[in-house]
């Protein structure tokens, strides 16, 4: 009697472990895509107009920079506007999700490109450049508590997003990304994301006011978002059309 009780009495727990495990695993795969959801706002508004400055720098040093006004509305569509300089100023880009497109004045109608070309040059590419939410693009598929940062490893959600996977390192107290490494469907890393100097936006986003990036592909060279703006705007969706790439500067 004794023997059965015991029995019983592992086997029971035994269960009711492995249960609490089963949903102790659920319930951290659903906080690790909440917690993604969590990083794309404390980075920007899900509606928003932004000025920011591209630096590309050589690895002699030498540096070129462009400034850029976009706007971006939901999770599928942005635009970004070249101010600077001359030689580019004028020039728009669209991304309605995955499909981008750009203008040159002058030069007729749009054309597509691609998300790993790059209108600039330089590490950053047409994807990073025209970046929309991560939990648009990506799934957590693992969660690291690692003391003051949570480590994310995120999966694409389809064949034609930019990076396959994602290591992000995501700060807790700020719940903003440290550092993320881009990976393709390979397992090459093809660049590492740094981002930095928080600052605060106003109406409560506080947020890093700078990214960096480099890459083993391109040994030496570095590139460098400023972000000197980003607030909330109301926008139409017809802003978000290759009609309407002409007349972007119109938001300014």
């Amino acid at each position: 009697m004794n023997n059965k009780i015991t029995f019983n009495t592992i086997f029971t727990t035994i269960l009711t472990c492995a249960l609490a495990c089963v949903f102790a695993v659920q319930a951290h795969a659903l906080d690790g895509n909440e917690i993604l959801k969590q990083v794309d706002r404390n980075l920007q508004p899900e509606t928003y107009e932004m000025y920011r400055k591209l630096i590309n720098i050589e690895p002699d040093g030498t540096k070129k920079e462009f400034v850029l006004y976009s706007v971006k509305k939901g999770q599928d569509k942005m635009v970004a506007l070249f101010l600077s300089p001359a030689s580019e100023k004028g020039r728009s880009t669209l991304r309605l999700n995955d499909n981008m497109w750009l203008y040159i004045p002058n030069v007729g109608k749009p054309i597509r490109i691609t998300s790993l070309q790059s209108v600039v040059g330089g590490v950053f590419n047409n994807s990073d450049i025209l970046r929309l939410d991560y939990s648009a693009e990506y799934d957590v598929t693992t969660i690291t508590d690692q003391g003051e940062t949570y480590l994310l490893d995120l999966k694409a959600k389809t064949n034609a997003i930019a990076y396959d996977r994602l290591s992000m390192l995501v700060d807790k107290k700020s719940v903003t990304p440290t550092t993320i490494e881009c990976f393709a469907a390979s397992g090459m890393l093809i660049k590492t994301l740094y981002y930095k100097d928080p600052k605060d936006f106003g109406d409560g986003l506080v947020r890093p006011s700078v990214l960096e990036t480099d890459s083993p592909l391109y040994k030496g060279y570095k590139s460098v978002m400023v972000y000197a703006k980003v607030t909330k705007k109301e926008l139409a969706d017809e802003i978000f059309s290759l009609n309407y790439l002409p007349r972007v500067d119109e938001l300014r």
